[in-house]
């Protein structure tokens, strides 16, 4: 029997939100652009739902939460998968105050020893360190230490050179957290992540640090399916950022790469071919001026010419030109991509645009590989999830083996 997270049970939840809708399989079909035997075939769990355009589709049509009908958060067994979630409470009630903090709320005060600038920069710094790692557990064991001290410290410096330094800690800390959640399952308290960077940013007024928050905004809205949402984000934090970037300003190019990449995913699930390939091509221009190798490391971004193919890759898939996003940027090396999170992700995709080409056993080689060093990153992906299961359905004898580790390791069996 199929585990209560699988393909199954997606395809139960949209069979529940089809009639909850008031739709025939028929009318959903239609609305969709699909036929009436692909939804038959969807929710009785004999096709795959692998393509966040699809989904996004599904929920749109339906007026359901993309979350719901993946069925995130995943509570695995394996890798740390349940004592990463032990983190999340303290994180929300931690994020929460920090909320508060930032609007000036009265009667507040710190419930932690006034902590040393150096020390919050330090573990700041294994925090980034353990996130680009894709070491989800690690970060999340981090964060609400890290920003208890922030909040303290913000609290007792209310003015100054001091407090500036503390709310950079706090963009920073509160981006780290919501790229975290979102990884996990949680987009709305990843959502509160972005809104309390925000706040610092706005308390900071620096065109930058506003873009950066930008993006983790866009990101927080990708993971909930409101692509609208994420190109009207992401339009307005170019218009804003456009000046500072027309003057070559490295990290300045640097985000206007990175929301045009956010704009690019926005199109490409929303099933707008020609104008995700314009905007990936604006992207990998925007590349071109930064120096060789570039990689954004410092506003979480990775931005440079390999992480242009990263989000290539992507967008072949949603679109199903998966050659076209394989081979989109020439002559790099994305394994050289210095952030596990990013090569991790695009190994997800690599698999996926494989498995179109119907190269299944190579994808599950490639999967397996990214599992190899990011097991928990990988087995709570949705993508990835809904590509071992269609890869189960229609077999690949050559890597049964690596093919039934990748089930149990993410509890698709019961």
């Amino acid at each position: 029997m199929m585990h209560e997270q699988s393909q199954l049970h997606i395809g139960r939840r949209v069979r529940f939100a089809r009639i909850a809708a008031g739709l025939t399989q028929i009318e959903l079909a239609d609305r969709i652009g699909r036929s009436f035997r692909w939804i038959e075939e969807v929710e009785a769990g004999r096709m795959s739902l692998d393509r966040y355009s699809v989904i996004s589709a599904v929920a749109e049509v339906c007026e359901v939460d993309v979350v719901w009908l993946l069925g995130q958060p995943y509570r695995l067994s394996r890798e740390g998968g349940s004592a990463v979630h032990a983190f999340v409470p303290a994180l929300r009630a931690v994020l929460r105050r920090s909320g508060l903090i930032l609007s000036g709320h009265p009667g507040l005060a710190p419930t932690t020893s006034l902590p040393e600038q150096g020390r919050m920069r330090a573990q700041a710094t294994s925090l980034n360190r353990a996130r680009q790692g894709a070491s989800l557990t690690d970060a999340a064991a981090v964060l609400p230490g890290l920003l208890e001290e922030v909040n303290a410290a913000l609290l007792v410096h209310d003015t100054g050179p001091e407090r500036h330094a503390i709310l950079a800690l706090m963009v920073d800390a509160a981006r780290n957290a919501r790229q975290t959640l979102n990884q996990l399952g949680y987009p709305d308290l990843a959502w509160v992540a972005a809104e309390v960077a925000a706040g610092a940013a706005r308390e900071l007024d620096d065109p930058v640090s506003k873009a950066a928050v930008a993006w983790d905004r866009c990101g927080a809205m990708l993971h909930q399916g409101s692509l609208l949402e994420t190109k009207a984000i992401a339009d307005a934090a170019l218009r804003d950022l456009e000046p500072v970037a027309e003057a070559g300003a490295e990290q300045a190019l640097a985000l206007q790469g990175a929301l045009v990449l956010r704009y690019v995913i926005a199109c490409a699930r929303s099933g707008q071919a020609q104008e995700a390939w314009v905007h990936t091509s604006r992207a990998l221009e925007i590349s071109s001026r930064l120096p060789d190798g570039f990689a954004d490391l410092r506003h979480h971004t990775v931005f440079g010419r390999a992480n242009v193919q990263v989000h290539a890759a992507e967008v072949g898939v949603e679109i199903e030109e998966p050659q076209a996003g394989l081979t989109f940027v020439r002559d790099v090396d994305v394994a050289a991509v210095p952030s596990r999170e990013r090569l991790t992700h695009y190994r997800i995709d690599e698999a996926r645009a494989l498995r179109q080409l119907g190269k299944s056993a190579e994808a599950v080689v490639t999967l397996k590989r990214a599992a190899s060093h990011a097991p928990l990153y990988v087995y709570s992906h949705p993508m990835a999830r809904a590509l071992v299961e269609d890869l189960v359905r229609t077999g690949v004898p050559t890597q049964a083996a690596a093919l039934s580790g990748l089930v149990r390791s993410m509890a698709l069996v019961a």
